[in-house]
């Protein structure tokens, strides 16, 4: 017999082997428990126009899901896209109660658990629901605020250098952090890096395994900010091992500083089912992005090494003095080989 409470957990693990691969919609687990309390059925959802969590489950469990339970990590859609709805596929399965980790905020898809109440069926909400929200943030976060989830990556020495004095950048984090780097490309929908960057170090801005360069089957949008179109026609990320899209202010339209409009670019991503996005580089183009509030997650990669010059991981993030730091909230450190990865969130300004 398994707790609704260890349902979910187990939910929110399985919501999580779709990152990356299910935008524009969001990552689901679901766990369906016969009357006695075992599982008879587990899902998630694989990929956008694929069954969600909750059908696949339904698909395993058959006859048993009658009388019994489901747990799922967002309340089930209500409407008819691609799927039909998951809210009318429970009733029609004879489910007596239902455990929702978080209400869905979309409107199109929302009101599936009013929908399971008037069916007669028990819902519970909120169970579980701070894990299945970090589970499923930059979906929630992109669909609230009408743009894609945006986590800055970098990686720096001790004392905070990107580079070299020569202008030598590779490698100064370590191979697993490199490798970690790639896991984290394939949990996101669009990697973005400056034109800077792109001149400077040509990277091609791809999922693979660094032990034998095999690229992945999914590939992430490549997109490059490039206010005059300075992006060279031979540029590994204009190869043909992933989609790109090059960014003019022709394209987007120009900021308050004549360089491309980075909340209209984000909406463009939005536009184009972009839900989660990794920045990549460089410390210009970072910089741009804190100092307009549009960056959601910070994660770097600190080695144990000094240069005492060279290039900063960061310029111009709209900071003048002390009091006008970006603060952070650090949510997770971890050692990778001999680096340290830190994971923090921009605590917001008080008004």
């Amino acid at each position: 017999m398994v707790t609704e409470d260890e349902a979910m957990c187990r939910a929110v693990a399985l919501a999580a082997r779709g990152l990356g691969t299910t935008s524009p919609n969001p990552v689901v687990g679901c766990l369906l428990l016969g009357p006695d309390g075992d599982v008879v059925g587990e899902g998630f959802h694989a990929y956008a126009g694929g069954p969600h969590a909750e059908i696949v489950a339904l698909a395993q469990a058959g006859e048993r899901a009658r009388g019994g339970t489901c747990v799922v990590t967002l309340e089930p859609c209500n409407h008819t896209g691609r799927t039909g709805p998951c809210s009318e596929a429970l009733i029609s399965a004879g489910v007596r109660r239902v455990v929702i980790a978080v209400d869905d905020p979309t409107p199109v898809a929302a009101g599936g658990a009013a929908t399971l109440r008037a069916a007669g069926i028990e819902v519970v909400t909120g169970v579980r629901r701070a894990e299945a929200e970090t589970g499923n943030i930059a979906w929630l976060t992109a669909v609230r605020r009408s743009r894609p989830y945006v986590t800055w990556k970098y990686a720096a020495t001790l004392d905070g250098r990107s580079a070299a004095a020569d202008g030598t950048s590779q490698w100064i984090s370590s191979a697993e952090s490199r490798a970690d780097v790639h896991v984290l490309r394939g949990t996101v929908d669009a990697i973005v890096a400056g034109v800077g960057t792109v001149l400077a170090d040509d990277p091609q801005l791809t999922v693979r395994d660094l032990r034998d360069g095999t690229l992945a089957i999914k590939q992430p949008l490549r997109v490059v900010v490039d206010s005059a179109g300075r992006t060279p026609e031979n540029a590994r990320v204009r190869d043909a091992a992933a989609p790109t899209w090059i960014v003019t202010t022709a394209a987007v339209g120009a900021g308050p500083d004549g360089r491309v409009d980075l909340s209209a670019l984000l909406a463009g991503l939005y536009a184009k089912g972009v839900r989660n996005v990794l920045l990549e580089g460089g410390p210009t183009l970072a910089g741009a992005f804190l100092a307009a509030g549009l960056v959601d997650r910070v994660i770097g990669y600190v080695a144990p090494k000094l240069l005492g010059a060279g290039r900063t991981a960061l310029v111009d993030a709209g900071v003048g003095t002390i009091a006008d730091a970006v603060e952070l909230d650090i949510t997770d450190i971890t050692r990778i080989g001999g680096d340290l990865r830190f994971i923090a969130t921009p605590r917001p300004k008080e008004s």
